[in-house]
């Protein structure tokens, strides 16, 4: 179970990324508490951004296979939108 870390961070990543679409703060103060927001896309950054570390470990370390591949594409993606939207839902980066 090597690669359970970067599984469990990618299943994580996804999850924080569909709530926040979903109930999201809005500019009329909708959704869910903007600290809430920061916290959940924060944290998920956070956890997707150490897979990915993790994944281009396992990458340079025993070459570019699938598995390894996917998880290390997956949570970069992951880490870069979550990170977008924390940026989004701050107050000053809407305008």
């Amino acid at each position: 179970m090597k690669l359970s870390y970067p599984w469990l961070a990618l299943g994580l990543g996804i999850v924080f990324s569909l709530l926040l679409l979903r109930f999201g703060t809005t500019a009329a103060g909708e959704g869910m508490p903007l600290l809430t927001a920061l916290l959940m896309s924060e944290f998920g950054f956070l956890v997707t951004a150490i897979a990915a570390g993790i994944g281009l470990r396992d990458v340079l370390k025993q070459g570019v296979s699938a598995a390894p591949l996917l998880l290390l594409a997956g949570n970069l993606l992951l880490a870069a939108g979550l990170l977008r939207m924390g940026l989004a839902f701050w107050p000053q980066g809407a305008g």
